[in-house]
This record gives structure tokens, sequence and C-alpha cells, in this order.
């Protein structure tokens, strides 16, 4: 496919974090990273139960956004940026989206509600361009939505599937103490394999499953960054590092008993990602569970790269 040369920008306004990417692209395809940002806003906090963005949760974005609108005018004096901004589970499941769009526009930016059929593609673009030539599968494990997506790197996904299963909604829906209890904990997995078996039951039908599983977004790369006591985040110690289920077995067994101040602790952990963590561990055993399989691989490449793709080849 063809690819047109430039600066481009990315913005992903998700449940749980805001994340920035702006990155120049060849005529390969290839992504020269410039720079990057995010911030823990939590958006989608209390979404599941009223189906509304609540107004603190609004203003956390605007911060974030507002600090990312001042990156972009910084590295547009050097070079014109094409940017995309893409709101997803959140703000699908929001019934007053239009208030956080109308005050991304005083600062430039145009924010898009994407369904999550075009999230899971974005997301297969993006973290399949680290593995050329690859048959995969990726999961995406958010805080309002999973996808799951599968088929040869480079091209269109031959499977995607967008589950109603995050690691806020799972958090606010089943944890009704601090620490979580063992039923609760048993229940949202109960849940949560039910959702995913008739949909994995078919990528194993397809032999989908039978190599690499590449896991992109926060619960997939704190799984590296914990289990390295990484005292400062090296991306590109995490970028490409396997993770067994063994591995995620033994932190949900050292993380359940814990509660919220204990897990801010965590060495490895963004203490702002420590209130949903315990959820998006659950989510990943099982979905390994689920499919069969031992390990995955982290992708620091996910729906930011996608996005910035899908600008250069419709350009």
């Amino acid at each position: 496919m063809n690819t047109r040369p430039g600066r481009y920008a990315a913005i992903d306004i998700g449940t749980v974090t805001c994340r920035l990417l702006v990155a120049d692209v060849d005529s390969t395809g290839g992504i020269e990273e410039l720079h990057r940002d995010y911030a823990i806003c939590n958006l989608g906090v209390g979404v599941d139960m009223t189906g509304h963005l609540e107004p603190e949760a609004i203003e956390r974005v605007c911060v974030a956004v507002e600090r990312f609108a001042d990156a972009l005018k910084s590295l547009q004096s050097a070079k014109p940026i094409s940017v995309r901004t893409c709101a997803t589970s959140a703000s699908r499941d929001a019934d007053n989206a239009f208030v956080f769009k109308e005050k991304m526009a005083a600062f430039g930016i145009v924010p898009e509600v994407i369904p999550g059929e075009e999230e899971a593609t974005l997301s297969f673009a993006g973290a399949t361009s680290a593995f050329p030539g690859e048959t995969v599968a990726v999961a995406d494990i958010g805080g309002g939505s999973t996808e799951v997506i599968a088929g040869l790197a480079g091209a269109a996904p031959a499977h995607a599937h967008s589950f109603d299963i995050g690691c806020r909604r799972v958090t606010e829906r089943f944890f009704t103490q601090d620490p979580p209890t063992p039923d609760d904990c048993a229940l949202a997995c109960a849940w949560i394999a039910e959702e995913f078996a008739p949909y994995i039951a078919k990528l194993q039908d397809g032999g989908f499953l039978s190599n690499r599983l590449i896991a992109v977004a926060g619960t997939a790369t704190s799984v590296i960054s914990m289990r390295e006591q990484m005292e400062v985040y090296d991306s590109n110690r995490v970028h490409g590092s396997v993770a067994t289920r063994a591995d995620v077995d033994a932190l949900i067994d050292r993380i359940a008993p814990m509660t919220l101040a204990e897990r801010q602790k965590i060495v490895g952990l963004d203490p702002g990602r420590a209130p949903v963590i315990l959820a998006g561990l659950l989510i990943m055993r099982q979905l390994l569970e689920t499919a069969g399989l031992d390990s995955f691989t982290a992708s620091e490449r996910d729906i930011l790269h996608g996005i910035i793709l899908g600008m250069a080849q419709a350009g």
C-alpha cells in the first residue's frame, strides 16, 4: 500500500488513559517516533453504571489534551502535522460524549468517537507493524473494552471483535470491597470466560491461535514492568518481551490480597493504574486460558501507530 511521507500525530482518548504519539512516516511505512505523552484520566469512571461521563473526568481529559495541543504547536513550528484524535469505549457508551468533544474544540482538537470494530482494526495495524509477515492474534485490553483481532500482519484482519470487557468496567461491575474478595474475582472470571469463549473457539478453529499472541496497552506492558520491577519505565525493555501465563498468575496471587493503597506502591506499576490492574490481569489470564496459550508478547506498537499508519496510507 502506498504511504505518504510526512509528520503525523495520533491522540487516543480511552476509558482509563489519554495518549499522544507524534511520528514521522517515510515512503515505506517506517515510523520514527518523535514525541510521546500520556495521562491516566479515568474518563470512564462510573460510565458502566450511569451511561454518563462525569464533569470531573471530562476536566481531567481537558487538562491532558491541552498539554498535548501545546506539544503539537511546538512540533508544528518545524513541520506541518496531520492530527487524528480517536475516542473509544467510554465515549461510545456515554450519552454526553458531545460535551467533551465541544470542550476539545477549544484546543483545536476534534475527537472522533470510533466504533469498536474500527478500534480493533487500528490496534491490529499498529501492533502487527512490528511483526511483518506473521499470522498473529492481537489483544488490546482497555478500560471499557477488549479487542481481539487475528490475521496476517500488514493485511486487513481476518477476524476482529470488540468485547464490552475492560479493566475499569470489570472493577466497577464486580469488585465490591477493597481488596476484592475471592468470590468477586471468581464471578468476574466466570463472566469474562463466558463472553470470550465462542469467538476464541472460532479463532482456534481457524488456526489463528497457534502462533503468537501480541498484547498491547497498559495491562500487558504493566505485566512486564512489574515483573522486571522497573523503577523507571523502559519501553525498549518492554517492547517484544514475552510474559508467560505463570507470570500473570504470580502477579494475580501477589496483588489480589492487596488494598488499593498497597497496590499504588508496587514497583513497576503507575499508581494511577492501581485501581484497575487486578481486573486487567484477570482479563489477561482468562484470555490466555480460554485460548489455550502459555504466553503473550508485549508490544509498544498499538492503536496510536495504527492511527498514524492509516493517515499516511489514506493520503
